[in-house]
């Protein structure tokens, strides 16, 4: 959730706020600075780092590692990779326009500007490929899969209808194009084990997901018939169970992906006898209404409705949704006002989310913070394209699922890093020390430990992994 590009609350300092890849951490960018929280708890929200620096307009964490890759206002075109933990920043790249968006995998790094894709290495930051003269896309809509093994990587085809191109990150080719909607796209998500993708567009009345990397349809969704709105988020539960939509409205949607389930037993193979007559006929045409209503109809009756809904205090604020657990499942709201909203979601029989806590994002003291309400007595409902230049290297255990509790653009030129020989800076360090390759090879790296402490964990505590370096920047 960017909010640059849209007025928020006066009240608040907020810029910025994303989930990380697997919801155990919040990342918040404010106008001094950044925070980074964990997601452990519903009744304490812990705040693990804070840098007041300049104005964060986007802060991305890689899982629950020490790496981030941040934005600021004053300096839109600079990305920087940096250990937190360490004040250490390992390295930036330049370009030649406004980043819209960062996303990061253990393998990816992308960088979006509004008509290019720049797909990096995250080991070591070079640029991979390059994808040039897309649409424009100025909110910078893309989704990058967070498993290594389809590394797929999602954006609009067209800004006319909502085609939805994929490409694969690792083999560097194209893979399918997806006519999702007639509309512009709005929202896109992989699932968890990015096999699946879930599209909205403008007009954000129905809601589709594909298998990937096929881009055949397997579920249809109608989020609502009476308005249209902007649906701006679009997330997956762990075990890609549960699909929620969050929009611009106080309603925030949770669908369930499965398929009715077929009638089992002998009998159900057995053909049944055709009632005759003018009533067997009228009662086929009734069970059969395919056969005579229009298919714009049979499209509507066809499509799943909400499995469960929250019910937001408030109706035309950004906000960013997740599906956690925390330990049992929970809906997790960060909203453009500077709070976070956690609600309870029952797994098997859905209906209406209760509020169970909020808890103030950006640092600013409320003294009018709502006391917290247990689970049983507190109800929601009231409640620009370009090229990097000038690159240099400077200086959990597993969660069980839901299942389980229940400007135009410039000529184009290679991108390219810079050297000392070349007069565009140095990296100055001692011959001991790692190179940023390095470092940035042990920080995606996964853990050795055994399954009990953590598969997600990625350790960076080490006191020599990232030690401080001198970093030159060429002032063009």
């Amino acid at each position: 959730m960017n909010l640059t590009s849209q007025h928020a609350d006066p009240n608040s300092n907020l810029l910025f706020a994303n989930f990380n890849q697997d919801y155990t951490s919040l990342a918040v960018g404010t106008k001094n600075g950044y925070r980074l929280f964990s997601l452990s708890a519903v009744d304490k929200l812990e705040q693990i780092y804070e840098n007041d620096s300049s104005d964060i307009c986007i802060v991305e964490r890689l899982f629950s590692s020490s790496l981030v890759a941040i934005v600021s206002l004053s300096a839109p075109r600079k990305l920087k990779v940096c250990h937190f933990k360490k004040g250490t920043e390992i390295c930036n790249y330049s370009y030649s326009n406004t980043i819209l968006a960062v996303r990061l995998n253990r393998k990816r790094l992308i960088v979006a500007l509004e008509e290019s894709l720049y797909i990096h290495n995250i080991r070591d930051m070079k640029v991979l490929h390059t994808i040039r003269d897309t649409p424009p896309n100025p909110e910078g809509l893309c989704a990058l899969s967070v498993n290594g093994d389809n590394c797929y990587l999602a954006y609009p085809g067209s800004n006319q209808v909502g085609e939805v191109q994929i490409f694969d990150t690792e083999n560097l080719h194209a893979v399918t194009m997806i006519p999702a909607h007639d509309s512009p796209l709005a929202a896109l998500a992989f699932d968890p084990s990015g096999t699946k993708i879930a599209t909205a567009s403008e007009k954000g009345t129905v809601i589709r997901v594909y298998i990937i990397p096929e881009g055949t349809k397997l579920f249809e969704f109608r989020r609502g018939v009476k308005r249209c709105v902007s649906i701006g988020c679009l997330t997956f539960s762990a075990d890609s169970l549960f699909l929620c939509a969050s929009s611009n409205t106080e309603t925030v949607h949770i669908f369930k992906l499965e398929t009715p389930k077929e009638s089992g037993g002998a009998a159900s193979t057995r053909p049944t006898e055709e009632p005759s007559g003018w009533m067997g006929y009228l009662g086929k045409a009734l069970m059969t209404p395919a056969s005579y209503l229009p298919t714009q109809v049979t499209d509507v009756l066809s499509q799943g409705r909400a499995f469960a809904q929250v019910k937001l205090p408030f109706s035309g604020l950004k906000n960013v949704c997740a599906l956690a657990t925390l330990p049992k499942p929970r809906v997790l709201i960060a909203a453009a006002d500077g709070y976070l909203y956690m609600y309870n979601l029952d797994p098997s029989d859905g209906g209406d989310c209760t509020l169970l806590k909020q808890h103030r994002l950006d640092g600013q003291q409320d003294p009018n913070m709502p006391v917290s309400q247990s689970e049983s007595t507190r109800d929601g409902e009231g409640a620009e394209s370009g090229y990097p230049s000038n690159s240099q290297p400077c200086s959990e255990s597993p969660l069980p699922t839901f299942a389980d509790v229940t400007q135009k653009t410039p000529p184009s030129r290679s991108p390219s890093r810079t050297t000392e020989e070349e007069g565009l800076g140095s990296l100055k360090t001692a011959s001991s020390h790692p190179s940023a390759e390095d470092l940035l090879s042990q920080a995606v790296d996964y853990p050795h430990d055994p399954p009990a402490t953590g598969l997600n964990t990625l350790r960076l505590d080490d006191d020599n992994e990232f030690p401080p370096m001198i970093h030159h920047t060429d002032p063009s």
